[in-house]
């Protein structure tokens, strides 16, 4: 957001002139009474109290210069604890990650272990990934004090120590300049017996990001009611103790994590190969800047893969300058582009790569063109994160023995049907009804190691577990981790790979192979961001409205099946806690043919996301093409009846506009600056000057913008059918 004009500074010197400015500002916004209340409550409490005394500059700053749409959503409720802890924009304020939110959690945690475990001596692992805040929002003023200004996941990792020392606990850290991903924390956890562990990471998200997971001792985290507990201890920090690393040092309460530990990890992966002989085909590696160069690049290296690093995003750095949209998400094509271009230069057959946090495998296969009219000999295909779980569970089934209880793979209810299909294939059993998170299929690991049993499977000791699934691109196929792991997705993947390579085949024939064994599935997710405490208004008002009235039709399928997974009476009984309570904020439409849409707010972000499915029968499959059409129509078909439940309408077209633009954005796109652009055509500006204007319009969005928005022009185009459509064109097309 673009500074305006400062106020005077000695219009405003004295508290309440302060707050009667920001009361005036916060009045002039689209927020309910409650909001502007709970904003101008925080904002005195962090103007007054010593506590928060070096954020002061900072704060009287954004008032001054009148930024109060990011006061509002900074101050205006406490950054929530979900989803195994706080995520969000580094900042000022209750509701960013900030040294005082990520040390309230901290101290919420350390209370809630010795509440239960007592005193004595317990260990806790603190990981970190290669974040570090630049503001590259541009949300805080710049030249002003800046208390969270350069503070990187390590610094965060080290104020983390800080807190649990404090509270007794010896602290195991990454060495020095060195970073720790995800599955390599989850394991750590469990092989060096701690109570516990944190990960500093906000995963794949902006880079002006961060956040704190936290572990149980199992290396999962943290689910209902138990989070519940620690959620509530967390609210009730009012005073955060911390102990400097140099005393905590002395004390002998931080150690450094052993390099073997590290080894322990890759050997377990390496050992959830099946294929030592399937090495075949060359594969480039990213990293996206990220910690998954010692994990993901070094297991495929160590099994004996010609794996390569794509180089301009080999090296660790949180501002992930060489990945487009500054996304380090393998689920965005786009952020393999680097990759897929250096595979081209090498002849490569296979592209990986991982976010930030190395707990996300993402892939884009060489496939070849078949057909004596072939002009393009190759080209690449992006493999979903449904289909890498259908394709890694394929490779475990097919290459596992039969001997003992018949294998077990747990996914998530918003994973594709086509995962299930697979499985049976392979005479496995399926528990596919977990609620959206990745602590559910670790707490089933859990619960089959502890009582052999799970569901209606009797015999189902943690040997007979095969596999967890997600359909954001989350593996695990290694019983001793109890969190996603982007290494032995990737190992699997790669060996299926070099089999199919063998036999002059690709994944993407593998793919096609158990699609018209099964009847065929597409599956399709779709988000709507919507930004700040306006835009939580609105997610809140679509999902009641749609509760209070569900619909009888969607598109053209007949609504046949209502499930609201929060509803006391369905099969997951009544909510056992607010945090329960948050993870069942799920609604299930059944449709007609097959089909189904579930709906459920994001745990980390500010967005809505909608999992389409449409699926054919193992009788009668359909073709790829006509399914794929088919979920994209009623993909588009639910999200415009949504947003128009809470109250926001845009042009169909502007579905296209990349899901990294916020639904405010798309909007303000289709109705004044595609119309301003129009209108500049119209009047015969120079198309030097019209450049100059729309790269001013859209320079928030990054240097790669045009990228973002051309989809939704290109759509645009195709419907309107209008003169100048060719001229608006020439300045987004690629």
């Amino acid at each position: 957001m673009a500074a305006s004009e400062p106020v005077n500074s000695t219009d405003i010197d004295d508290l309440d002139a302060l707050l009667a400015q920001v009361r005036l500002g916060v009045g002039s916004m689209d927020v309910s009474d409650a909001v502007a209340a709970s904003t101008l409550t925080a904002l005195e409490h962090w103007l007054t109290d010593r506590t928060f005394r070096s954020y002061s500059p900072q704060i009287r700053a954004l008032i001054e210069h009148r930024r109060w749409a990011v006061l509002v959503d900074s101050f205006y409720r406490v950054l929530p604890f979900g989803t195994g802890g706080r995520r969000g924009r580094v900042g000022v304020g209750p509701n960013r990650f900030n040294p005082y939110t990520l040390g309230a959690s901290v101290q919420g945690h350390a209370t809630f272990l010795r509440r239960r475990l007592g005193e004595g001596a317990f260990r806790v692992v603190v990981a970190c990934d290669v974040r570090c805040f630049h503001n590259l929002r541009g949300e805080l003023v710049p030249d002003v004090m800046n208390p969270v200004l350069g503070l990187s996941s390590r610094d965060f990792a080290h104020i983390a120590a800080e807190v649990y020392t404090a509270a007794g606990f010896t602290v195991v850290l990454p060495p020095d300049g060195e970073v720790l991903s995800t599955p390599e924390l989850s394991f750590a956890i469990r092989a060096l017996d701690a109570v516990g562990g944190l990960q500093v990471s906000a995963s794949h998200n902006h880079p002006d990001d961060n956040g704190g997971k936290i572990y149980t001792a199992t290396g999962g985290q943290e689910v209902p009611p138990r989070d519940q507990e620690v959620a509530d201890e967390v609210a009730r920090v009012s005073y955060i103790d911390r102990m400097s690393l140099d005393r905590a040092r002395s004390a002998g309460l931080v150690e450094t994590l052993s390099d073997d530990v590290v080894d322990a990890y890759q050997r377990a992966v390496l050992a959830s190969g099946y294929d030592p002989d399937a090495r075949a085909g060359r594969i480039v590696f990213s990293a996206l800047h990220g910690t998954a160069r010692r994990t993901v690049f070094e297991v495929l290296r160590r099994a004996g893969f010609d794996v390569v690093l794509e180089p301009t995003q080999a090296e660790p750095d949180g501002r992930f300058p060489a990945v487009p949209f500054l996304a380090p998400n393998p689920e965005v094509p786009e952020s393999m582009s680097a990759a897929v271009a250096h595979a081209d230069k090498l002849g490569a057959d296979i592209v990986m790569a991982c976010d930030p946090d190395a707990d996300r495998i993402g892939m884009m296969v060489r496939e070849r063109a078949a057909g004596p009219g072939a002009t393009d000999p190759v080209r690449w295909r992006f493999i979903t994160g449904n289909e890498i779980a259908a394709l890694v569970v394929h490779q475990v089934l097919r290459n596992r023995t039969l001997d003992g209880p018949a294998p077990v793979v747990i996914q998530t209810q918003v994973t594709s049907g086509l995962v299930r299909r697979v499985a049976e294939m392979h005479g496995a059993r399926v528990v596919d009804d977990l609620l959206v998170g990745f602590k559910y299929i670790g707490e089933a690991m859990d619960q089959m190691a502890d009582i052999g049993s799970i569901r209606d499977f009797n015999e189902a000791p943690l040997t007979a577990f095969a596999a967890g699934v997600e359909e954001s691109h989350g593996v695990l196929v290694t019983p001793e981790l109890r969190d996603k792991d982007a290494a032995g997705g990737a190992l699997l993947l790669a060996e299926l790979a070099a089999y199919e390579l063998r036999r002059g085949r690709t994944l993407v024939d593998t793919l096609d192979d158990l699609q018209r064994k099964t009847g065929g599935v597409s599956n399709l997710l779709v988000s709507a961001v919507l930004q700040g405490a306006r835009g939580r208004q609105v997610i809140e008002r679509i999902l009641a409205s749609l509760r209070a009235h569900p619909p009888t039709k969607i598109g053209a399928y007949a609504v046949m099946g209502f499930v609201d997974r929060r509803r006391p009476e369905g099969p997951l009984g009544p909510i056992r806690s607010q945090t329960d309570g948050a993870s069942r904020n799920v609604l299930v439409f059944e449709l007609a043919e097959h089909a189904r849409v579930v709906l459920r707010p994001s745990g980390t972000e500010p967005k809505l996301k909608v999992y389409v499915q449409v699926a054919g029968r193992v009788t009668s499959p359909r073709p790829a093409f006509e399914l794929d059409k088919a979920v994209r129509r009623l993909a588009d078909d639910f999200m415009m009846f949504a947003l128009g439940r809470g109250g926001l309408e845009m042009p169909r077209w502007a579905l296209r506009i990349h899901d990294l633009v916020g639904t405010d954005d798309k909007i303000w796109f289709a109705r004044t600056l595609l119309t301003g652009l129009r209108e500049r055509i119209a009047q015969g500006e120079p198309p030097v000057t019209r450049t100059r204007w729309l790269d001013s319009q859209l320079a928030r969005f990054g240097e790669d913008a045009r990228s973002l928005f051309w989809p939704g022009v290109n759509a645009w185009a195709r419907a309107a059918v209008v003169p100048d459509a060719s001229a608006v064109l020439e300045h987004f097309r690629p």
